[in-house]
């Protein structure tokens, strides 16, 4: 065997060992839901012919020649008893591109497809395109939510990095064919984190958006807004409400945005979104919880306190370090519920619960009081509520 294929072969094995090892739950997990000790994508993870030349006669020493710098920000969906992630991949160019990984199994085993997603475009090409939210829509067809990246064409030319962000839009039914229709239109100069609510709302379309002044500022903007739409093809919102505002010294005090399509329960629509806020270190990411009613899903009914998911350990490095960001969960029919996230635009995580404990969460999780001594208070209660437990029979083995 030449050196060449020696080196292939052991490339191929180091990857399928990477691909077929088992995922399992992480200790010190906090009962609403369980981490996974590995990331189930990783770039290592992206398949061996999307990254090398395997011609010995153009490529001897078998370099990468294309290169996958991440792989993270997946918009989720089951279908027919498979787990599928809509996956953003980015080259090493910088340039982002969607890729549908599958499994068996919610938590391990993705192997992504041969092909990456040729996305259609329309006649204003994307320079960039990320993050698509997938969503099962009550009018049969299955929409991709994604950001469509351009330059901005009112700078001067000096300027290389002012970007036009809006929210695009494409439907299939297999995840293999998709029409892309027209960019959503809304009063707002800049779209990122749009979302399809997944049921029809006074016989229109629903989307969350997030308004926002500038491509990275939120401006006078900010916050998950709401607009209806007569049509998807095209999908415009003339006007658009904020559901949940930023609000200062919280974990969404500098931006806020929703993440995958909510969760019907019997309780109200249940919603994982994204808070901004600002540190010594940069701008941290959080995951956090709000619930929507049934009959109105753009009026918040609970707003517990506090993140339901931060960067920790290893989640806190990467290309943009402490954040983690969710566009994609699978709610299954028989309660079970895998939130996939994002750490640090580097990886993909799963944590695994189920809507039972995230609605509990939601609704007995206390709000946040916004002020230091309510919260205080807010924990004393609890504590004195403790305390008087812990001197009954039971309870005895917490005082030793």
């Amino acid at each position: 065997m030449s050196d060449f294929m020696s080196k292939l072969k052991a490339l191929k094995s180091e990857h399928d060992k990477l691909i077929k090892r088992p995922n399992r739950p992480a200790a010190n997990n906090n009962g609403v839901y369980e981490r996974y000790e590995f990331p189930v994508l990783t770039k290592e993870h992206a398949p061996i012919h999307w990254r090398y030349d395997l011609n010995p006669k153009t490529n001897p020493f078998l370099l990468e020649r294309i290169g996958v710098n991440a792989t993270f920000n997946p918009g989720a969906i089951e279908l027919n008893g498979k787990y599928y992630l809509m996956v953003r991949a980015e080259g090493v160019d910088r340039k982002s591109f969607f890729a549908v990984a599958e499994s068996d199994s919610p938590v391990d085993g993705f192997k992504f497809w041969d092909y990456p997603v040729l996305l259609p475009e329309t006649e204003n090409p994307d320079t960039n395109v990320y993050d698509m939210r997938l969503v099962k829509h009550a009018d049969g067809w299955i929409y991709g939510l994604f950001c469509t990246e351009r330059k901005d064409p009112l700078v001067p030319l000096s300027d290389t990095s002012s970007a036009v962000a809006q929210g695009g839009i494409v439907r299939t039914k297999d995840l293999v064919h998709w029409e892309r229709l027209p960019d959503l239109q809304t009063p707002s100069p800049q779209q990122r984190n749009v979302v399809l609510h997944p049921e029809f709302v006074n016989g229109k379309y629903a989307f969350y958006t997030r308004p926002q002044d500038g491509f990275i500022d939120a401006g006078s903007g900010g916050g998950i807004g709401w607009g209806l739409s007569e049509s998807m093809n095209p999908a415009i919102v003339d006007k658009e409400v904020i559901v949940d505002e930023r609000q200062y010294h919280t974990i969404k005090e500098v931006k806020n945005g929703q993440g995958p399509a909510p969760i019907k329960t019997s309780e109200g629509w249940l919603h994982v979104a994204h808070g901004v806020r600002n540190t010594a270190a940069g701008l941290r990411y959080v995951l956090y919880i709000f619930m929507t009613a049934l009959d109105e899903p753009n009026k918040v009914i609970h707003a517990p306190g506090g993140h339901l998911i931060a960067p920790e350990g290893i989640e806190r490095v990467g290309d943009v370090s402490n954040v983690v960001f969710c566009n994609g969960l699978i709610a299954k029919d028989n309660g079970e519920v895998y939130i996939y996230y994002a750490s640090s635009d580097t990886r993909i995580h799963v944590a695994a619960t189920t809507v039972d404990k995230l609605v509990d969460a939601c609704l007995n999780t206390p709000e946040d009081l916004l002020r230091s001594r309510a919260s205080l208070e807010q924990r004393t209660k609890l504590i004195f509520s403790n305390l008087e437990l812990m001197k009954q029979p039971e309870y005895a083995f917490l005082n030793d």
